[in-house]
């Protein structure tokens, strides 16, 4: 039980559950990483801090505009963008993005996303994230790019840093680079979402361990090919959502047990996974905002 409990106290210790906290460990590798913590926007390419965004509709800044997809899976129209940017760019959202506010901080431009049209200098970073996405590749398989799409697209961004700055450049100014990661929601909400029936063939921890792995073996790779700073965005109580709230009859608005409690499990499996990956991998170093403590 005190080995248990000692455990327990390291892996709170390696999640910073303040909104605050997540935010400026962000802005600390970007700017102390980069020439001393002078703003990178003075310095020369090479001198840059990348900063990669992966997930979901929490971090789409556009992806899914230009994509093959159904208009509910788009944000390029009105009311989206309509108090800060005033026009809609393609976020799920009124305003900005998490993304968008620590690149600010960082004194960086807002990171555009991948499949923008001419956008193909990546100095700054690409966002990768997908509205819909899931870790698991049937998650709204064809209405968005999973997981695996997005790791690929980075291999795409990976390649073009060797090409532009050399091979041993390239690879340093990926390990300065900065991860964020917003993935999972989709996975456990979609089941319920699209009456399918894929929870009927898997417990819930075969099923969250697949998302899991899925998740785990992105890093995996993004740590082989040079990246070091990871950050996540963990998963709210998805159950209580209003939009899961409604599906079963006679549920009397109450949360889905179901989803929210994959949920729980996904949150736990992803600390302890984080915490083993930062014993295992020299260098490796992450953030995990807690949506669960901070919202409420």
């Amino acid at each position: 039980m005190i080995n248990e409990a000692i455990g327990e106290k390291k892996l709170a210790m390696g999640t910073l559950s303040s909104f605050f906290y997540f935010f400026f460990f962000f802005v600390f590798f970007i700017n102390a990483a980069c020439c001393g913590g002078k703003s990178h926007l003075q310095q020369t390419p090479k001198k840059h801090v990348p900063f990669f965004i992966f997930g979901d509709s929490f971090l789409d800044a556009g992806n899914n505009n230009y994509i093959n997809t159904s208009t509910l899976d788009q944000a390029n129209f009105w009311p989206y963008g309509l108090t800060y940017f005033k026009f809609p760019t393609g976020r799920f959202s009124d305003g900005r993005l998490l993304s968008d506010f620590i690149a600010k901080r960082a004194k960086s431009p807002l990171i555009p996303p991948f499949l923008q049209p001419g956008f193909r200098q990546y100095y700054h970073g690409v966002n990768f994230a997908s509205f819909g996405a899931g870790a698991l590749a049937e998650t709204f398989q064809g209405f968005a790019m999973d997981l695996k799409t997005q790791l690929n697209n980075y291999y795409k961004v990976e390649s073009w840093f060797r090409h532009k700055l050399g091979n041993d450049e390239g690879k340093a100014t990926i390990s300065r680079a900065v991860y964020l990661f917003s993935i999972g929601s989709n996975d456990y909400m979609s089941p319920f979402l699209t009456n399918s029936t894929i929870l009927n063939n898997y417990n819930d921890s075969t099923y969250f361990g697949m998302v899991i792995g899925n998740l785990t073996t992105v890093i995996n790779e993004i740590y082989r090919g040079g990246g070091r700073k990871f950050a996540f965005v963990n998963l709210p109580e998805l159950g209580c959502l209003p939009g899961m709230r409604i599906i079963k009859s006679g549920n009397n608005g109450s949360c889905l047990e179901e989803a929210r409690r994959l949920a729980s499990l996904h949150n736990k499996a992803l600390s302890k996974l984080l915490f083993e990956l930062e014993k295992r991998f020299k260098g490796f170093k992450y953030s995990l905002f807690d949506f669960n403590t901070n919202l409420r």
